[in-house]
Parts: structure tokens; C-alpha cells; sequence
């Protein structure tokens, strides 16, 4: 459910023209990155968080420095069924997201099977395993940033990253015992 808050959003409008052609690309980043809903070419849509709002402060500072133009109003959301519908894209957007991280986190798992099933429970295969996790808690943290409305899979995705690190745990437990 969308509740009141939900309502308040940001209307970005962003021109790069004349601008360093590198400055495009750092824009769309910083703009999908922040979950932006596009309307059309250079226009979006972001909920009105706080977190949003500076964030889009020094990206705007940024544009008109780099020789761009940015322009970032408030709106308000008055029509329920069109709010449900941003809310709803948004968090369809998410939800892919989520799947595309429980779609490779079974080769973490397999990973470690494979190692184990060798007798590769060692201290450098720990290192790896524990940097290819921190990869994942890193992706999914960016992911959870923008998920402003609570996409479904996200729980499912936390309870993986969960199973990994206890399987890490387990993982390095053997690898001591081996190196002990």
C-alpha cells in the first residue's frame, strides 16, 4: 500500500547538450542508480526522500558546472490509481533486480561444493569465496537503496545472502580444520 509520504515526488529535467560528452553518461548513472522512473529522454520521476533530494542537490551542482542544465520539482501525486501505477513499475524494475542476484548466487554456493568436494578448503579459496560474498552484499545493498516500496523478493534475497555467509562460515571452519 502507498501510503500519504509516498505522494511527494521529484520531476527531474536534465539537458547535457553543449556540455563534456562524458557528463551524459555520469547523469544516467547517478540518475538509475537512484532508482529514476523515465518518463521520456532526459525527464524522470524519483520519490521525495531526503536521501534523494541531496543527492540530486549535488548532481545538479555538478550538471551546471560541467556546462548542463538540471532542473529538480517537487510534485505531488494526487491520483491513486497513477501513483500505484509509478509504484508498481518501480518496483517491477526492483523485483528484476532481486532475480537477477537469487539467478547467481547459486554459483556462489556451487562454488564452494566444488572446492569442498576437491579438498580445496583453504585459506585462499576463503579469501575469494569471502570477496565473491561482499560482492553480493554490495550489489544488493545499491538495489535496497532504491527499493522504495518494498519489492517482494527482496526478503527472499536477504535470507540467500544469509545462507551464503553461514555457508561461508562453514566453508572456512573446514578450511581451518584442514590448515590446523
Amino acid at each position: 500500500m502507498v501510503n500519504e509520504v509516498d505522494a511527494r515526488w521529484l520531476l527531474v529535467s536534465v539537458t547535457t547538450a553543449g556540455a563534456a560528452s562524458s557528463l551524459r553518461m555520469q547523469v544516467w548513472r547517478k540518475l538509475k542508480g537512484l532508482g529514476a522512473l523515465y518518463l521520456q529522454q532526459s525527464v524522470c520521476l524519483l520519490p521525495d526522500r531526503p536521501a534523494v533530494a541531496t543527492a540530486l542537490t549535488e548532481l545538479r551542482e555538478r550538471v551546471r558546472t560541467d556546462g548542463g542544465r538540471m532542473r529538480v520539482v517537487h510534485v505531488e501525486i494526487t491520483d491513486g490509481g497513477e501513483l500505484g501505477e509509478l509504484a508498481a513499475e518501480m518496483t517491477a524494475a526492483i523485483a528484476e533486480e532481486y532475480a537477477e542476484v537469487l539467478e547467481r548466487l547459486p554459483s556462489f554456493f556451487a562454488e564452494l561444493e566444488m572446492e569442498s568436494g576437491r579438498g580445496r578448503a583453504v585459506f585462499t579459496e576463503v579469501e575469494e569465496s569471502e570477496a565473491d560474498l561482499e560482492r553480493f552484499r554490495s550489489w544488493v545493498a545499491k538495489i535496497e537503496a532504491r527499493d522504495y516500496f518494498r519489492a517482494p523478493r527482496g526478503e527472499e534475497v536477504r535470507a540467500e545472502l544469509e545462507r551464503a555467509a553461514a555457508a561461508l562460515a562453514a566453508f572456512e571452519s573446514a578450511a581451518l580444520e584442514r590448515e590446523t
